[in-house]
C-alpha cells in the first residue's frame, strides 16, 4: 500500500503545474496508473449540443478512425457511463458490469463498437461539471483472470474527490469557450433518441424499440413494461416490420443513418423526412 501511495503522491505532484495544458489528461491517466494497473484508458468530455471530445484514447478498435467516428456521431448516446449519467445523474467511480443493462452483450453497440475495444472489466469516473456536461475517465483490462479486484476499486474511490476537482479546474471554464462549432450536433440527440420511431409506432411500440436499443433483454423488458415476454416479441417484430428492417443491427444503424441525416433538430422523431 505504502508504495502505491509513494507513486500517487509522485505523480499526483506532477500533475499539478500541468492543469490547464494539453498534458494533463495523459498525466492524469499515468497517475492513475500508478495507484492501480489498467491495459487502456480513455477519457471523454460531452456538452450538450455538441459531439463529445475524446481528450485521452489508447483504446486500440480494429478501425480506429471510424470507430470513433460511430461513437461520436451518436453511438455514445447508448453508452452505460452516459445514459447514467444522463438519466440518472450517476456519479463518482463505478463499473461497467454495474451499469450496463442485463442484455448489454446482445445490444448492436456492443457488437459494432464496444466489443472491439478488447475490454473485459472496465471502471471508470462520471465527474459532472457546470452546465450540462460531464467528463467520463475509463480505465479497462483485457484479461478476464485479471478483473479489478475490491482492493482496486477502492483505492480508486478514495481518490474519487480528487479526480472530480481536477477535472473541473481542467475543464469547467475552458471548454465551452474553445468549442468549434463544427462540433456542434444537429440538435439534441437525446431528444432524437428519445423520439426515434415514435411517427411510425404504437407508444407501447415505441417503449419496447427504445428499451431494445438502451441495452435490455427481452425478459428485462417485460418486466419493466409488465408484459409477457411473447407481448415484447410480438411488439419487436411489429416495429421492425413498420420501420422496414429485420435485425437490431438494422435498427441500430437505421438510428445512427437518421441521426447522420440531420442538418436541423429542435424535437421530435429523426425518422420524419428520413424514411
Amino acid at each position: 500500500m505504502t508504495s502505491h501511495l509513494l507513486a500517487f503522491s509522485q505523480r499526483f505532484a506532477a500533475i499539478m503545474p500541468e492543469i490547464g495544458s494539453k498534458r494533463l489528461p495523459s498525466l492524469l491517466i499515468t497517475m492513475l496508473k500508478g495507484l492501480v494497473p489498467f491495459d487502456n484508458a480513455v477519457i471523454v468530455h460531452f456538452q450538450e449540443g455538441h459531439q463529445p471530445q475524446i481528450h485521452y484514447n489508447d483504446i486500440p478498435p480494429l478501425d480506429r478512425e471510424s470507430q470513433i467516428d460511430g461513437f461520436v456521431n451518436g453511438a455514445f448516446l447508448l453508452d452505460p457511463f452516459y445514459r447514467a449519467a444522463v438519466d440518472r445523474g450517476i456519479s463518482g467511480l463505478h463499473r461497467l458490469s454495474d451499469l450496463a443493462p442485463e442484455g448489454f452483450k446482445k445490444t448492436e453497440y456492443y457488437r459494432s463498437y464496444f466489443k472491439f475495444t478488447q475490454i473485459k472489466d472496465e471502471a471508470g469516473y462520471i465527474v459532472h461539471l457546470d452546465g450540462k456536461q460531464f467528463i467520463n475517465i475509463s480505465i479497462g483490462r483485457l484479461s478476464m483472470a485479471q478483473r479489478f479486484n475490491r482492493t482496486q476499486l477502492t483505492m480508486l474511490e478514495d481518490i474519487a474527490p480528487i479526480i472530480e476537482s481536477i477535472c473541473k479546474i481542467q475543464w469547467d471554464s475552458t471548454e465551452k469557450s474553445e468549442a468549434n462549432s463544427s462540433n456542434q450536433l444537429p440538435g439534441q440527440l437525446d431528444n432524437a433518441l428519445k423520439y426515434f420511431g415514435t411517427a411510425y409506432l404504437t407508444d407501447r411500440e415505441s417503449q419496447v424499440v427504445q428499451l431494445f436499443l438502451h441495452g435490455h433483454s427481452t425478459k428485462s423488458i417485460a418486466e419493466r413494461l409488465g408484459i409477457s415476454p411473447e407481448t415484447v416479441k410480438l411488439h419487436r417484430k411489429n416495429s421492425y416490420a413498420k420501420l422496414d428492417v429485420s435485425s437490431q443491427a438494422e435498427l441500430f444503424y437505421l438510428f445512427i443513418d437518421s441521426l447522420a441525416s440531420l442538418t436541423q433538430y429542435s424535437s421530435g422523431d429523426p425518422l420524419v423526412g428520413y424514411l
